[in-house]
């Protein structure tokens, strides 16, 4: 198979929200171009999209890239190298390194929907890394669509020239011949020079139980060839290059890739934790001076502790994070153990969505059953004698005394939603302490920019904002930095005892009715015992809400007949010794289901 000239390649990815059809245009344009065939792709949407998980959801949760061929109008043959890019905000870190990897974009848009909050965000990223972008309206064949309402929009809230923007439906293949075409012809070719030395840059890399280390990257000058010795430049680390090809998108081996092309290759790599995403990958025998510029490492954002239900599955566990370690370098875990739940693992995520998907995976991948507490963020504590903390877990939080001030993460929220539903979403972010900074309209939707703190964001804000705008709103939002605030930390005790999977750090204002409803919640959970149970929520030495599970009884005067009434009251006054006594030595058990369902509480 022949490299095409440089002038004949087109690298490109794809960026839209969720749902407004990227994975079925990429579907549609690996058919159009005979990268599978009909039978290949029969009974198989979202091609793409290869984990379960993925399809299930109707989401794309890893870039994922793939080869065309293409003969262009003009008689000349074409190289399209399609990068699929994830829609949801917390996936934002795998669309910025595939778009470092393309020279343009495709922007689909729901012709029906219009703009939403993520095609915002990743236009942006786009134009942040210089790309071309030719605007795509999908879903024109719905009764519901408004074409021209739409251009006017991307224009409007974008400020991209959308006069021409292709007219396609990617579900029926309405058009698309016509993306193909003014992917030619509107997308700039790669630059990069053949002659000089190797430099490539680190897409991504996952692990092949078959091959080791697969690892995806994009030339910029020079060539990567087979038994090549090759130098990571980050981790100092030399490799010989076993296998270099690309994916069409059933991987096929070449001797060599050139400058501008996006490929795979394989040489022994025992540890993903050795490819760095964002790493520039040069010749080890005469290597080049100056690294290219990376993308923003993912950094965790969420954190939650996830311990086996069955404490016999602790090894289980840490073999499964391994291997999911091992396939998305932005999840991070340490050990942590814990009075109530036993040993397990405290793990970093990018968000909701991310914590949500990793522990599904590990359900279903590895056959697990697993208790995750409260969401927490990374709070910074500046200490009286001038050191500073970074803290995510309650339980690490140091003596009252000792705090001079905390600071926790704020982030900045743009939301779309249709006008009637305005109110409500105004309301969500006022009750979770954010602070308006503007109100646009774009067409009939309103577009809010909101301050919000990411500690009330991280525990269940996206769920509230679908449910307050009948799921129309759509929602984005990036880290902005640190601020002081009066938070405290909340514990729950249960027979005076601190049970410390509950505890948290929350706003002085909002302690009593986390506490109240947290109290009521465990009270409904945790069983009667022999003796009376109260369950307290406390800051410090101050109990701020308080509930008592009633004490079962057994009935000691059924036998006594008759008689005086002292000896009835003799026989309760020793059943109450008894019961005072057992309060003092008894244990409690708290059921996991009241753990795990405590920890869903919301107020």
């Amino acid at each position: 198979m022949t490299t095409a000239p440089i002038s004949n390649i087109r690298n490109f990815s794809i960026v839209a929200h969720i749902d407004h059809g990227k994975s079925t245009l990429a579907d549609r344009l690996i058919q159009m171009t005979g990268g599978l065939t009909d039978r290949e792709m029969a009974g198989k949407e979202q091609v793409l999209d290869s984990m379960d998980i993925e399809r299930e959801r109707g989401i794309t949760i890893k870039a994922q890239t793939v080869r065309l061929n293409y003969r262009a109008k003009d008689g000349k043959d074409y190289i399209f190298n399609l990068m699929d890019t994830p829609g949801h905000v917390d996936f934002a870190y795998e669309v910025s390194r595939s778009l470092a990897a393309c020279e343009g974009s495709l922007l689909v848009v729901d012709a029906s929907q219009g703009v939403e909050a993520q095609t915002l965000a990743n236009v942006y990223q786009a134009l942040d890394n210089n790309h071309e972008i030719v605007p795509v309206l999908n879903k024109v064949d719905l009764p519901a669509a408004e074409p021209d309402k739409v251009k006017q929009q991307i224009e409007d809230v974008i400020g991209i020239d959308a006069s021409d923007a292709v007219m396609i439906s990617a579900k029926t293949g309405i058009g698309v011949p016509d993306v193909l075409e003014a992917i030619v012809t509107r997308l700039p070719p790669p630059k990069g020079d053949r002659d000089a030395t190797l430099k490539a840059l680190l897409v991504d890399s996952w692990y092949d139980v078959y091959l080791g280390v697969v690892v995806l990257i994009r030339v910029v000058d020079g060539t990567m060839k087979k038994n090549q010795r090759i130098r990571m430049m980050g981790t100092g680390a030399a490799y010989d290059v076993e296998r270099v090809g690309f994916f069409t998108p059933k991987m096929e081996q070449v001797d060599e890739l050139g400058p501008g092309e996006i490929g795979f290759i394989t040489a022994a790599i025992k540890e993903v934790a050795d490819t760095r995403v964002g790493d520039t990958i040069t010749d080890d025998r005469k290597p080049i001076s100056e690294m290219l510029p990376g993308f923003k490492p993912a950094i965790p954002v969420v954190f939650c502790g996830l311990f086996p239900a069955d404490a016999n599955d602790f090894e289980t566990l840490r073999g499964a994070m391994g291997k999911l370690r091992l396939n998305d370098a932005s999840f991070s875990y340490e050990m942590e153990t814990s009075a109530a739940l036993g040993f397990g693992f405290r793990c970093g995520f990018l968000g909701l969505l991310h914590l949500e998907i990793i522990q599904e995976r590990l359900s279903r991948e590895f056959d697990l059953n697993l208790i995750a507490t409260a969401p927490s963020v990374i709070y910074k504590m500046h200490l009286t004698d001038g050191t500073e903390l970074s803290i995510h877990n309650p339980v690490d939080m140091p003596d009252v005394v000792k705090i001079a001030d905390i600071e926790e993460p704020w982030i900045e929220a743009t939301i779309l939603t249709p006008d009637e539903y305005l109110g409500s979403v105004l309301k969500l972010c006022q009750d979770r302490r954010g602070a308006q900074k503007e109100l646009t309209y774009v067409g009939s939707r309103a577009m809010v920019k909101y301050d919000l703190p990411l500690n009330e964001v991280v525990f269940d804000f996206y769920d509230r904002l679908k449910s307050v705008s009948k799921g129309y709103a759509s929602f984005d939002y990036h880290l902005t930095d640190y601020k002081v605030a009066d938070l405290v930390k909340m514990q729950i005790l249960v027979n005076n005892e601190p049970v410390d999977a509950l505890s948290m750090l929350v706003h002085r204002t909002r302690a009593e009715g986390r506490g109240r409803a947290m109290v009521e919640k465990m009270k409904e959970l945790i069983p009667p015992h022999m003796f009376q149970i109260p369950i307290q929520a406390a800051i410090g030495g101050k109990v701020i809400a308080r509930e008592t599970v009633r004490a079962l009884r057994k009935d000691v005067t059924a036998k006594c007949y008759g008689g005086d009434i002292t000896r009835k009251r003799k026989l309760l006054e020793k059943q109450k010794e008894g019961k005072k006594k057992m309060r003092q030595f008894g244990k409690v058990d708290i059921p996991q289901e009241a753990f795990i369902a405590a920890l869903k509480v919301d107020s």
